[in-house]
């Protein structure tokens, strides 16, 4: 799947309803909408659109931006956490417990649109863990396993 596969579909989530689930807010919310979601099959794509504007880049490799790695773990952890809450169906948060095998295979830089893909390998009512990929094109650039506890709002 690429950008251009959902460039002229409205989001299933769009940032707004985003920003209902997860806890984030600017800087930090790093998915900008939900394009599919299956929960039958445990899976979620989002979309990052990466931009000059991001103000990690100022201090990231200045005059040659790249985005760091562990914010496109961040992307992928929000994007698990939507799935993980939209499986819930409860007011419990996803919080980021692990990640496991991560490896980083392609820069992202100022004017990618990541795509972000989700797959659950186990839920409970305790947290879970996602396999997680974000390509830019059909080229991976970040994969990793993703681990989560799930907390009440009211423990935060």
């Amino acid at each position: 799947m690429t950008a251009s596969n959902h460039c002229n579909q409205p989001p299933l989530l769009d940032i707004k309803e985003i920003s209902e689930i997860l806890p984030h807010g600017y800087p930090f919310l790093l998915v900008d909408r939900i394009l599919e979601l299956n929960l039958e099959e445990d899976s979620i794509v989002g979309l990052k659109n990466v931009t000059m504007n991001e103000p990690f880049f100022q201090g990231h490799f200045p005059g040659v931006p790249i985005m760091p790695g562990v914010l496109i773990l961040e992307a992928l952890a929000q994007t698990g956490g939507i799935l993980i809450h939209k499986k819930n169906k409860d007011a419990k948060i996803a919080l980021l417990m692990s990640v496991n095998n991560a490896k980083f295979r392609k820069p992202v830089v100022p004017g990618d649109a990541l795509i972000l893909q989700a797959t659950g390998i186990h839920f409970s009512s305790k947290g879970g863990k996602i396999r997680a990929k974000a390509l830019v094109g059909s080229k991976v650039a970040v994969e990793a396993e993703i681990g989560f506890v799930l907390v009440q709002k009211e423990q935060l």
